[in-house]
């Protein structure tokens, strides 16, 4: 892998559910835009293309909460960057940043993403 995403390409994110953190979700069970906030860079799981049942059961064994996906695509639509930082610990290891020289997502962007994001795992 390296530092090129296709459009298509999955990204996979571990919220904490509402009972832990209900401020990342909204009343209608929807995920919020709070979930997208990070002052260093969103963290998420690349999906290099490898099935959702495959990437749930990876995260699944190492956070907790519910998995939720959006594609590269949304993130080039609203000028944010992808970012492949692998870690030790994660070889899918990735960010989203805000641009360039941001990597914390603007508020529009942070409530774009929360509408484009489906929860595929609870």
């Amino acid at each position: 892998m390296d530092n090129s995403f296709k459009p298509e390409e999955k990204l996979y994110r571990a919220v904490y559910p509402p009972e832990v953190a209900d401020m990342f979700w909204r009343k209608d069970g929807t995920i919020s835009s709070a979930a997208f906030a990070d002052a260093k860079g969103l963290s998420v799981d690349r999906g290099d293309f490898r099935p959702d049942t495959e990437v749930i059961h990876s995260m699944q064994s190492r956070f907790t909460g519910r998995i939720i996906s959006l594609y590269v695509k949304n993130c080039y639509d609203i000028g944010a960057v992808v970012r492949y930082l692998p870690s030790a610990g994660n070889i899918y290891h990735t960010e989203i940043h805000g641009s360039v020289s941001t990597p914390m997502l603007s508020k529009s962007q942070r409530l774009f993403l929360s509408k484009k994001a489906i929860i595929i795992a609870c």
